[in-house]
């Protein structure tokens, strides 16, 4: 089956397709897509995810053929500026290094790329946590935790009650294992890695290693930020983003190169 797709914008005009984080869906690029009403924009709910939730299991390398192909059927002339974060940022690495062709500029924020501490028991977690998941006290201190703003709770509220044991240990399983992909370094697209100030370390370890194999990359840390930091911040990654895809200098107030 097709993934839920949001499309909005002239059919004419370049196309952007944003990918969302885990265990949310497309709702989280709402704020960018209502500031570039001049772009074809499609944002898909990434498999086991949103309005795709029957979509199962998650993968990386099926969510690649799946916007893949979105991207040579739906874009403007076949090709498309991608905008990722977190899964989604995992999901546009990826398809750069299998279809760099189809992609005009990338985008990738909060990109997890080095192995992190307890991934072993991610399947224990996720069957720990599923039966308290839907208690609104913890919907909220888990949304807090998370950095995004208390504005998007019913969004989250939904999202998190459409997850399953399984669906949850997928996700988080895929992006635990996420490494940089065979032939990146070939790749030619102008690809922006970002990162906010106050991620964990290993992200900001995670986009020192890309920028060292991408030979076509610039990074910023955005300062004062976490990682939902398009919900957090969302005029400025609106204009980081029209920036970047029109090949235009940075709004440097806010952005320091990563070094």
């Amino acid at each position: 089956m097709p993934l839920g797709i949001r499309e909005s914008g002239p059919l004419a005009n370049p196309t952007i397709v944003f990918l969302h984080g885990g265990g949310v869906s497309g709702w989280m690029w709402q704020p960018q897509v209502e500031q570039l009403t001049d772009y074809h924009c499609l944002v898909p709910d990434l498999p086991e995810h949103g309005r795709s939730i029957a979509e199962k299991p998650f993968t990386i390398k099926d969510t690649v053929a799946r916007v893949t192909e979105l991207v040579r059927t739906r874009a403007h002339d076949g090709r498309a500026h991608l905008v990722g974060l977190s899964l989604g940022a995992q999901t546009a690495v990826q398809l750069l290094s299998t279809a760099p062709e189809v992609v005009d500029h990338a985008i990738v924020s909060g990109t997890l790329v080095r192995p992190i501490r307890g991934a072993g028991m991610l399947g224990l977690i996720a069957k720990m946590y599923m039966p308290f998941k839907d208690i609104g006290f913890l919907v909220w201190a888990n949304t807090k935790s998370a950095g995004i703003p208390a504005q998007y709770l019913a969004e989250v509220r939904h999202d998190t009650r459409l997850l399953t044991a399984d669906s949850f240990a997928h996700i988080m399983s895929e992006n635990a294992r996420f490494r940089i992909p065979a032939g990146l370094g070939g790749v030619q697209v102008p690809t922006l890695v970002m990162v906010g100030q106050k991620e964990p370390r290993v992200v900001h370890e995670s986009a020192r290693d890309l920028l060292a194999v991408l030979p076509n990359a610039q990074g910023y840390v955005v300062a004062n930020l976490g990682h939902p930091w398009n919900l957090q911040a969302p005029d400025l990654f609106a204009r980081v983003v029209r920036a970047w895809i029109n090949d235009k200098p940075l709004p440097q107030e806010a952005l320091e190169a990563i070094k």
